[in-house]
């Protein structure tokens, strides 16, 4: 755990990774988080898609109650790069990836 929240392990997490767009009205095309998310899914990826109408802060906060250990963030201007943040809450590692790389890394 940390002083937030608790982290839960993958195995253990309701979700591997949470999936959030941090600012809607600025928003990618919605069809770029979407499919992110279905290609996750179909190879299994259990994946929480937080497409909530609500500020980053509160996405973020739900994800660390919940303890999910992965977040993955899809902003306007990521996007516009082919890029998305992966953040990891164990290690506080943050990195800036490729939407097939983040696809790549969690495929079993």
């Amino acid at each position: 755990h940390e002083e937030r929240a608790f982290i839960c392990p993958g195995p253990g997490a309701p979700f591997l990774l949470g999936l959030a767009n941090p600012r809607p009205a600025d928003a990618p095309p919605p069809a770029l988080v979407e499919d992110l998310y279905a290609r996750l899914h179909a190879l299994g990826v259990e994946v929480l898609l937080d497409d909530r109408d609500e500020r980053a802060g509160v996405k973020f906060a739900t994800m660390e109650l919940i303890g999910l250990p992965w977040q993955v963030v899809v902003g306007p201007r990521g996007a516009a790069e082919d890029r998305v943040e992966l953040r990891h809450r164990g290690s506080g590692t943050k990195e800036d990836i490729s939407p097939v790389m983040l696809v790549e890394r969690f495929a079993p």
